[in-house]
């Protein structure tokens, strides 16, 4: 039997005997093994890439079910000059959704690209649509616009493109496009 007084040295000891056994184990894991958790760890994060996309389309679907869905979208057409700051949607007098833009976004924008402001539910029928836009030249003078669209809402998915357009920045204006 060890005397207390030697215990307290052998627990170290072990210790010490513990850290380098797990340090020699860590000594043998070859570059292959390293390589195939690397591959592995790639794997699962390409799965759970999947796996979220999958997850947005039916949260997406279950949130907006088809026979409600109503989707808003904004592109920008014309002249270099105007610079498009901000832009705001009302449904049925209800303001649905606000956007300050980037530099990125709009230069986006100018490049073709649309960008979705809003997708959410209505039902069928007739609905007032208000969209206004602040904008300024690259002059530095502000403008401001807003234009009103009536949505005529069926069975089905709605889409509604919003364009603003113009050849120079004080005559932009707004249009509609019914997809």
């Amino acid at each position: 039997m060890l005397k207390k007084s030697y215990i307290k040295y052998l627990i170290p000891i072990l210790f010490l005997f513990n850290l380098s056994f797990v340090s020699a184990q860590a000594a043998e894991v070859t570059k292959e093994q390293i390589k195939g958790l690397d591959e592995q760890v790639q794997d699962i994060k390409k799965d759970v890439l999947e796996l979220t996309s999958e997850l947005a389309l039916l949260e997406e679907k279950l949130l907006f079910p088809s026979n409600t869905q109503v989707s808003l979208f904004v592109s920008l057409i014309g002249d270099e000059d105007f610079v498009l700051d901000s832009m705001q949607i009302k449904l049925n007098s209800k303001v649905v959704a606000q956007h300050l833009y980037t530099y990125k976004e709009v230069e986006a924008l100018r490049a073709g690209g649309v960008q979705r402001i809003y997708t959410g539910n209505i039902k069928t029928g007739e609905h007032a649509l208000v969209a206004s836009f602040i904008g300024r030249a690259k002059s530095g003078n502000e403008y401001q616009r807003s234009e009103t669209f009536t949505v005529s809402k069926a069975v089905g998915p709605k889409f509604v493109e919003i364009q603003i357009s113009g050849s120079s920045a004080s005559d932009q204006k707004l249009s509609f496009k019914d997809w």
